[in-house]
């Protein structure tokens, strides 16, 4: 990929001088735009062998641009609370706003083609790193992101031209460290794995753009069209029109994994209270375990209204310290939410290690929620069952143990505790009129339910059906699950 670019391309001065202020001119006016229209963000990636422009480039594009609306990340070694999260948590947590323009200066390229440069990882690796990034990128694209990738290239005689260079220049000496020449005496190494990886991750919805870095005027004059005519494209593609709701479909026989699942299992109070003692007393030794503070806990409980999500959840916070642990309750997102990708709310939250987050309602929303009542195109549902997998992947792969709960009762048993709540009034705020009108949806919900358990159970992330028609039983199972899986996953520690 990186022949084109060693021609030596050149923008005299002249040039420069009569192209640059129209330059200018345009983007900001596609900036503006971009902000009014407020339909998508645009990532740029800046990235490439050092001493070739990288940093002049992204302080040019700042100084052409309003600073209100554009944003620079620089990324360099992980700090403690990015080292105890899953390796892309600090790219979530920093992607623009949609309307906005982020640079990231270092981004998620950066520690595996380093890592496989110094000996750190092998082939098999970086070819899971790729793959993890081609899926990260695509679900920004799917999300409606532009996404701009740099990469500046420098042969290797004009890359020691440029160290030595700046290395004599007493007032910019300081731009050149003894890493940097490090890194210059693999410059063949890093060009093969770099080349290697640019070609596996270039595609239409993220492209790579391998801009010469000998010239500056050039460079910047190329990195300032290429975003300038993306951001102008961008804005012209229109949003597909509602196609309306698509409903799940009943099936011929009518039965579905939730419809047989037995929900007169019972515990009497006796053994409940019994049972309850001990099963938490275990989860708070697990918690306090020495092995336990390299691993996390990220509990996703689902389930019909008035299945007893908030009890189940707070027998497990009975065990625990108060400080070990957070509830995130997921209702409609908001202003700052739906301005990111869908699953940004979710990777924001995340848990240190030792930590424990349980989700109150979760992630898979979009395929429940936002399926039935039509709120997402049907392609975006359809495809969140691979993100969804994707995302529990780098969880677990991260340390975490993941324990995903479905608390059904039956029709019967959910209009009983409406009736409740309504007549209870230190429970008036757990019942609404949208309650009531999801209950109308009853089938809907079920199938949508159950064609997700089927599409996300797996052997990292699999689903716990909890008979939810007796609360003591739910309340003990939950309990039980959640700490043999801790135990498991402690054992092979």
């Amino acid at each position: 990929m990186f022949e084109a670019a060693e021609i030596g391309h050149k923008m005299d001065k002249a040039a420069y001088a009569a192209e640059i202020p129209a330059l200018r001119e345009a983007l900001l006016e596609a900036q503006w735009a971009l902000h009014a229209d407020g339909r998508f963000p645009v990532i740029v990636l800046i990235a490439g062998v050092d001493g070739a422009g990288k940093g002049e480039t992204v302080n040019t594009l700042n100084e052409w641009m309003d600073p209100r609306h554009i944003r620079t990340i620089a990324f360099d070694g992980s700090s403690d609370e990015e080292a105890e999260r899953p390796r892309m948590w600090r790219y979530w947590r920093e992607l623009p706003r949609k309307g906005q323009i982020g640079i990231f200066f270092g981004s998620w390229y950066t520690d595996p083609i380093v890592d496989r440069v110094w000996g750190k990882t092998g082939k098999k690796a970086l070819a899971l790193e790729i793959e993890r990034i081609n899926h990260f990128e695509r679900m920004l694209a799917d999300e409606g992101a532009l996404i701009l990738k740099f990469w500046f290239h420098l042969d290797k005689q004009s890359q020691r031209k440029r160290l030595e260079k700046i290395d004599a220049d007493p007032v910019m000496s300081w731009q050149v460290t003894r890493a940097d020449w490090q890194q210059f005496k693999r410059y063949d190494r890093y060009y093969a794995v770099a080349e290697h990886t640019l070609r596996l991750t270039s595609a239409g919805h993220a492209p790579w753009i391998v801009v010469e870095g000998r010239d500056a005027r050039y460079r910047q004059y190329t990195v300032g069209s290429v975003l300038l005519a993306a951001i102008r494209k961008h804005l012209e593609q229109r949003p597909m029109p509602a196609s309306g709701v698509a409903l799940p479909e009943l099936p011929a026989d009518g039965r579905n994994v939730l419809n047989q699942m037995k929900l007169g299992r019972k515990l009497g109070d006796r053994k409940y209270a019994h049972e309850l003692a001990q099963l938490q007393g275990e989860l708070n030794q697990l918690a306090r375990s020495k092995k336990f503070r390299e691993r996390s806990v990220i509990c996703a409980f689902e389930g019909m209204d008035a299945a007893g999500k908030g009890g189940a959840i707070r027998r497990v916070t009975a065990a625990l310290d108060a400080r070990q642990y957070r509830i995130i309750p997921i209702a409609a997102p908001t202003d700052e939410e739906r301005a990111q990708p869908y699953l940004w709310r979710f990777w924001r939250h995340l848990p240190r290690r030792g930590r424990f987050t349980l989700y109150d309602r979760s992630w898979y929303g979009r395929v429940l929620v936002e399926r039935v009542e039509g709120f997402c195109q049907p392609a975006d549902w359809q495809r969140a069952y691979a993100e969804i997998n994707q995302f529990e992947q780098e969880l677990v792969d991260a340390g975490g143990i993941l324990c995903k709960f479905w608390l059904q009762v039956s029709q019967d048993e959910q209009l009983r505790r409406f009736r409740e709540r309504e007549e209870t009034r230190f429970k008036h705020f757990k019942i609404t009129e949208q309650d009531w009108r999801n209950r109308e949806k009853w089938p809907h919900y079920e199938l949508a339910a159950a064609e997700m358990i089927e599409r996300t159970s797996t052997a990292i992330g699999p689903w716990t059906l909890v008979e939810a028609e007796d609360k003591n039983w739910a309340r003990v199972k939950v309990l039980r699950t959640l700490v043999e899986r801790i135990e498991v996953a402690l054992d092979r520690s």
